[in-house]
């Protein structure tokens, strides 16, 4: 199908070679689906946000060279072990440090923000990097309430989660300049965007770890992202409502969807179950309101759980593929075909930024993802 939003790049400018369809990705080497990257730019005990961004831009750069299909930071706040709490900044740092992957939101918390900021923002990344940028849109706040509340203001908590569809609507018509005349922002312009005559704009994408967001994305015929990584259990209810509700639209001609993927591959199996422990000691300490740097393997190794805490911590860690590289890539075939996921994005939840960088590298050589020659997508 055509897609109109890519058609009006300016004269020169040309998208991500190999990947002409805004939304759709494409498998390299013996991967069964294209693969992604989903970035929460963890911050490890005795680190800094600063090494954390370094090691983002790392895996970036990996990433595009090996023939992942897009690279999303997703929107955390008031979490010392996550630095994404501005995902249209760090989105310009990666755009200005690479030149074909995809850069997107995974995703923006629209509840959080004004939607003319949103289209603002994004406008100005689609300047950046034309035809490289995913809007990704979610409903949860991605943080705790009290600090949903101070990212809000007063009397919004409440009203911001029911308010998605409208806000969703505005922030579309923010994009495409197309409020009809009498409406009150009919003559309020997002800049950049199409009344400077940028024609082309990032495709939105709904997230979501439940069946409203899945409901919608279908109806709207929106592509749809599902956060398998900590809501595995409805991974399969959320896909069947998806593809059961979609309806072709301009965007879509037929559903979509990627689910995200806790995974992390090491040279050795003891060094990914270290890593892979550490991320879900950090796991249970949000969990339980006790966010703070991601914990040293040696800290998870020593720390003292409780019967309650091992349990969640060994759910957590069953879900998650980990291990050498060929295990990985089992357990992410098996998860590919359970699902029917047309993408899998995925997240390395490790301590050290190394351990993630080294991660999306195996997983690549296991799948004979090899380097792509310069100015290839």
């Amino acid at each position: 199908m055509s897609d109109t939003r890519d058609a009006g790049r300016d004269a020169g400018d040309e998208g991500p070679a190999g990947q002409a369809h805004p939304v759709r990705g494409t498998a390299r080497g013996r991967a069964p689906v294209p693969l992604s990257v989903l970035d929460l730019v963890t911050v490890g005990a005795r680190s800094t946000a600063h090494a954390a961004l370094r090691t983002s831009v790392e895996i970036a750069r990996l990433a595009e060279s090996r023939g992942y299909t897009r690279h999303w930071v997703a929107e955390h706040h008031s979490m010392p072990g996550v630095a994404s709490s501005s995902p249209a900044v760090i989105l310009a740092h990666l755009a200005a440090h690479t030149s074909r992957i995809r850069l997107g939101s995974g995703g923006v918390m629209l509840p959080n923000h004004a939607p003319l900021a949103i289209a603002e923002q994004f406008g100005t990344l689609e300047a950046l990097a034309p035809g490289r940028i995913d809007l990704g849109l979610g409903r949860a706040p991605g943080t705790d309430g009290r600090t949903a509340a101070a990212l809000r203001g007063p009397g919004r908590l409440d009203e911001a989660a029911e308010e998605f569809p409208r806000r969703l609507s505005e922030l579309t018509r923010f994009l495409d300049d197309d409020f009809p005349d009498g409406h009150p922002y009919s003559r309020v312009h997002a800049i950049p965007g199409p009344a400077q005559g940028l024609t082309g704009r990032p495709p939105l994408w709904l997230l979501g770890s439940s069946g409203y967001s899945a409901r919608l994305a279908g109806e709207l015929g929106l592509p749809f992202a599902y956060a398998h990584h900590f809501s595995p259990a409805g991974t399969l209810p959320a896909l069947d409502l998806y593809r059961q509700s979609f309806r072709p639209s301009a965007a879509l001609d037929a559903p979509y969807a990627v689910i995200g993927v806790a995974a992390l591959a090491a040279d050795t199996e003891a060094e990914a179950r270290a890593q892979a422990r550490a991320g879900a000691l950090s796991a249970l300490l949000v969990r339980t309101g006790r966010p703070r740097l991601v914990p040293t393997p040696e800290e998870a190794a020593a720390y003292a759980f409780s019967p309650a805490e091992r349990e969640f911590t060994e759910g957590w860690l069953a879900h998650i593929p980990h291990g050498t590289a060929e295990e990985v890539r089992g357990r992410l075939d098996e998860l590919a075909k359970l699902t029917g996921a047309d993408e899998l994005m995925l997240t390395a939840g490790a301590h050290a930024g190394a351990a993630r960088v080294r991660s999306y590298e195996l997983i690549a050589d296991a799948y004979g993802m090899t380097e792509l020659p310069a100015g290839r997508g």
